[in-house]
């Protein structure tokens, strides 16, 4: 059902900032609409932007959630963070990419897991 999963994905992304947070980064933006797709945060870690891309799952039954992101999702991501990088003319910074992984147990506690620099730039 859409609406469960949109639920469990903002549940997600919510539990990803809050950990974000705790690690001392300052969250710029959330679900930031660029082209025709949502970087889902935005976040300052000391003086290097980090575009946070977060993917949830209830449990690992079909996985884990961090495996979602293949080389199509790569190269999607890399181009909104590129068109981000651009509109608010971030050139001469210093960016990365990171994949949070959201997993809740049988009891809805999340497991956070935190992937920085995930990938290189596809594109």
């Amino acid at each position: 059902m859409a609406t469960s999963r949109d639920e469990l994905g903002r549940r997600g992304e919510d539990e990803a900032a809050r950990y974000l947070r705790g690690l001392g980064y300052r969250i710029v933006g959330r679900r930031e609409r660029v082209l025709r797709g949502d970087i889902d945060i935005v976040a300052l870690d000391g003086r290097t932007v980090v575009f946070v891309e977060v993917r949830t799952r209830s449990d690992t039954a079909h996985g884990h959630p961090a495996e979602t992101v293949g080389f199509a999702k790569q190269r999607r991501l890399a181009t909104l963070v590129n068109a981000y990088i651009r509109r608010h003319r971030l050139e001469d910074q210093s960016v990365r990419i990171d994949v949070v992984a959201v997993t809740f147990d049988a009891a809805g506690k999340p497991i956070v897991e935190h992937y920085q620099n995930a990938f290189d730039d596809p594109g």
